[in-house]
């Protein structure tokens, strides 16, 4: 009987990418797999082809063999996938796609384990509270934190000095052990080694075998001006170190800025809030402030000025992270009212009060005339 096209049987088109046929083989061998077929001949059949096909296919120099000359060109044993070495053929191609669909082949991929053995140290964080003052100069810090360092004295190989690891003997020095069951070949980490493909038979004792110790290092680390709360700094190289001699994971700094006792921060701009009195604000008049660069400016409060007043000023805000602009600063005036007033005060506030017209408050004068008509309306 003859053979069905490969490209028929896994669903895909002569022109079909690496990563559609990975995709379609995938769904496809899901679909049929006898696990999820029990005792269905046609399954099983439909399964093999699936297999068969896509060991040609994947691979590019049977791919192209195959395009050119078909079936023919893997018979009497030129490669064919049903000849020699098929089960090992198709045990090592299931594995492949079991390995992507379950995420053990990603771990090996982009994995921590290194050659020999070796690990990558894991990335550390550390918080660090700063000053909106400091935010806005930047600043040069110094750190002080306990983490793991390559042992000086194996030098990270956590094998006593003269002595070297040796090969897992369990998994020959893989780190995975394979088990075949069926049409499935299961891969875990060997129990011996635990994945890292070596053994250490007599151990550094400055290091009990892990090929790092811990110890208080200092860094320094420059903020630069213009920082914000939530700001990430990291510093390669400087986490904790690799187990037996592997690369040292990364130092992440997360800065938050500390409450300001007159700003406020949105961004690169400053809000203050001032008080002034009820006087300042209808005859008009001038306060000082403080900025944020250590320095004070003088703020002209106009006649008439109203309570929740901005005045704003430009370039007084804070630094723009890598740039060579700023932000503003904002004053809000609050208009206060007297309080604890004197005999005297309240005379002197009556009369002012009985002099007063719609001219000197215009804005009360006009809501209370549409409260007014707005009554008069509804007795209608």
């Amino acid at each position: 009987m003859s053979k069905r096209d490969y490209y028929e049987i896994l669903e895909v088109s002569r022109t079909v990418t690496d990563g559609e046929l990975k995709s379609s083989y995938r769904k496809l061998a899901m679909k049929w797999h006898p696990d999820k077929n029990p005792g269905d001949a046609q399954a099983e059949l439909r399964f093999k082809e699936l297999s068969e096909a896509y060991d040609i296919l994947k691979d590019g120099q049977k791919r192209a063999a195959y395009d050119r000359y078909g079936h023919a060109a893997f018979e009497n044993g030129n490669g064919a996938a049903g000849g020699p070495g098929f089960g090992a053929d198709f045990a090592s191609t299931f594995s492949d796609i079991f390995d992507d669909l379950f995420g053990m082949g990603g771990a090996r991929g982009r994995g921590g384990r290194g050659g020999g053995g070796r690990e990558r140290g894991a990335d550390l964080r550390y918080n660090m509270e700063i000053t909106l003052e400091d935010a806005f100069e930047g600043k040069d810090a110094t750190l002080k934190l306990p983490t793991s360092v390559t042992c000086e004295t194996c030098s990270g190989t956590g094998a006593k000095v003269g002595t070297q690891p040796t090969a897992c003997r369990t998994c020959q020095g893989s780190g995975r052990i394979r088990h075949a069951q069926g049409f499935f070949t299961l891969e875990r980490t060997c129990p011996t080694c635990q994945g890292r493909g070596q053994v250490i038979e007599d151990p550094c004792p400055a290091c009990a075998g892990a090929g790092r110790t811990t110890r208080e290092r200092t860094l320094q680390v420059t903020i630069p001006p213009g920082v914000e709360d939530g700001t990430r700094i990291r510093l390669a190289n400087e986490g904790e170190a690799g187990a037996r001699g592997g690369p040292p994971g990364d130092l992440y700094i997360f800065l938050s800025i500390a409450p300001h006792e007159f700003f406020q921060r949105d961004g690169a701009d400053l809000f203050c809030r001032v008080p002034i009195s009820m006087v300042t604000a209808a005859l008009g008049g001038t306060f000082e402030v403080p900025t944020i660069d250590g320095d004070k400016t003088k703020v002209k409060v106009p006649e008439g000025t109203q309570s929740g007043k901005r005045f704003r000023l430009a370039g007084k805000g804070m630094p723009v992270l890598r740039t060579r602009n700023s932000g503003d600063m904002y004053v809000q005036v609050v208009v206060e009212t007297p309080q604890n007033l004197t005999r005297r005060q309240r005379e002197l506030l009556a009369e002012f009060d009985k002099e007063c017209s719609t001219n000197t408050h215009p804005e009360s004068a006009g809501f209370f005339a549409k409260v007014k008509d707005f009554f008069a309306g509804e007795a209608e």
